[in-house]
């Protein structure tokens, strides 16, 4: 095995690493949310440290051996693609922070039937198996999970769509309960975001296992039907 190999099963390894670790603080964030957990909380924060750190060393090891020892064709693909995922993956670690710090925040527990009524367990759910599935295909080259991912997403994005209407009625029936909402509305917009990143991951997949730059492909469609292009805001 040569040393250019050595280095790039490290560096797969550290990745599913901080794929675990991000999942693993999805899932302490939404526990802290539902129970109230402020200890789970500062877990969550404490663990923020780890996030950033792993990033910096797998940025900087692709960074080396891009410098150090030319990679070309897949092994250049795969570290190009290594870099991207890294990035998404720690900023989804960061919404896991910024939700165990509103709670960490959080005068008082969150009622249930707000927590349930503005479909964040439900939105958590899609986020969370968004990650674990993008994390397989990474592992095995599963294309139909990549596939699955754009569907998940579609399901987030129509939840996030209804959430206007949704908190406006629930800040009207619990008045008392403004600041939670707007709060709960905040996290909503963080779990939504979560799930465009991992659609970011599931496009560098694609580029490395099959040389196709999925982006180039959606602006070939736009140039192609340019009435449907989106209306810049």
């Amino acid at each position: 095995m040569s040393h250019l190999d050595t280095n790039l099963i490290q560096l797969k390894n550290d990745l599913i690493q901080m794929w675990n670790l991000v999942s693993s603080q999805m899932e302490k964030a939404r526990l802290t949310l539902i129970n109230g957990d402020k200890d789970l909380a500062h877990e969550v924060r404490a663990n923020e440290k780890l996030v950033d750190s792993f990033e910096l060393k797998i940025d900087m090891d692709c960074e080396n051996i891009i410098m150090l020892q030319n990679p070309v064709a897949v092994d250049l693909r795969f570290l190009l693609s290594v870099l991207k995922i890294n990035y998404n993956l720690e900023r989804i670690g960061d919404y896991a922070n910024a939700i165990a710090k509103t709670v960490e925040h959080s005068e008082k527990p969150w009622p249930v039937e707000i927590i349930e009524g503005a479909k964040i367990p439900e939105m958590f759910y899609i986020a969370q198996t968004m990650i674990q599935e993008s994390l397989a295909a990474f592992e095995k080259g599963d294309r139909k999970k990549i596939n699955r991912l754009f569907a998940m997403d579609e399901k987030l994005d129509k939840i996030n769509a209804e959430e206007n209407s949704i908190i406006t009625k629930l800040i009207r029936d619990n008045q008392d309960n403004t600041s939670i909402l707007l709060d709960a509305f905040s996290i909503i917009r963080k779990l939504e975001r979560a799930g465009d990143h991992i659609t970011n991951i599931a496009e560098e997949l694609i580029f490395y296992f099959d040389a196709v730059i999925v982006k180039h492909s959606k602006l070939q469609k736009l140039k192609q039907n340019p009435l449907k292009a989106p209306e810049k805001s």
